[in-house]
């Protein structure tokens, strides 16, 4: 009898947060954090609000991933204001500071803007942050986010370019969900990875306004990136 209310309970959560995302208006434009990715036609899809393959909607498990997610972006903004730093995240009216290019058809919203604080570092700065599991913790750790995640590290050069914060170095967060460890790195600006995003939003954009469907980003639907592609079975049935 306990399991059975137990499994109620569960099950009812489980089906408000499916419900609540169903709810959300879906992007109109192409996003600066999905510009980095290496399928052009994954992120057309995206633009055209391609609906994703059955199997592949979000379950409530990773819905709570992802608020969580945003609810240590919140922590990790507060401890670096605590310790002394004038980071700005929100404008007067309560929201995010981003940008709007292309007739509101690429765009993108930044996490923060350290004006001044108590490192020797360059001000103003981006700040983005993220947060990881261990395993891809420590490739950040070891690698630097260029390598650890190219999909970042282009997010960040394009939020470089079009906040003009491109003068100093951004500063790169990523909180470990399993030990609360904080990664920080100085990430330079990479004009060649901006303009490289930029172009290909332009190719993105011009091919949807066609009617023309990008070519797939590889000659097999077992190639590693279509496995967990949201996309795969729309992409090569189509």
């Amino acid at each position: 009898m306990t399991e059975a209310i137990v499994k109620e309970i569960e099950d009812a959560v489980d089906i408000a947060i499916v419900a609540g995302e169903k709810k959300r208006t879906r992007r109109k434009y192409i996003g600066a954090s999905s510009i980095g990715d290496e399928c052009q036609r994954k992120i057309q899809y995206r633009y055209l609000n391609y609906p994703v393959d059955p199997d592949k909607e979000f379950t409530a498990r990773t819905l709570r991933i992802f608020q969580f997610g945003h609810e240590i972006e919140d922590y990790t903004a507060k401890w670096l204001k605590d310790a002394g730093f004038d980071l700005r995240t929100e404008k007067k009216d309560g929201k995010q500071f981003g940008f709007s290019i292309a007739n509101d058809e690429v765009k993108g919203h930044i996490d923060g803007v350290i004006c001044a604080g108590p490192a020797n570092m360059s001000y103003p700065s981006l700040w983005e942050c993220k947060s990881a599991n261990d395993n891809k913790f420590k490739a950040f750790v070891k690698h630097g986010v260029a390598k650890a995640n190219p999909v970042y590290a282009t997010q960040i050069a394009l939020y470089q370019t079009y906040m003009d914060l491109y003068e100093n170095p951004a500063l790169f967060t990523v909180v470990n969900k399993n030990t609360s460890e904080i990664y920080y790195e100085l990430v330079p600006y990479n004009k060649r990875l901006a303009q490289e995003a930029s172009d290909r939003a332009v190719n993105i954009l011009t091919a949807a306004k066609a009617g023309d469907i990008l070519p797939r980003i590889a000659q097999s639907k077992d190639f590693f990136l279509c496995k967990w592609c949201e996309f795969k079975q729309s992409c090569w049935e189509s």
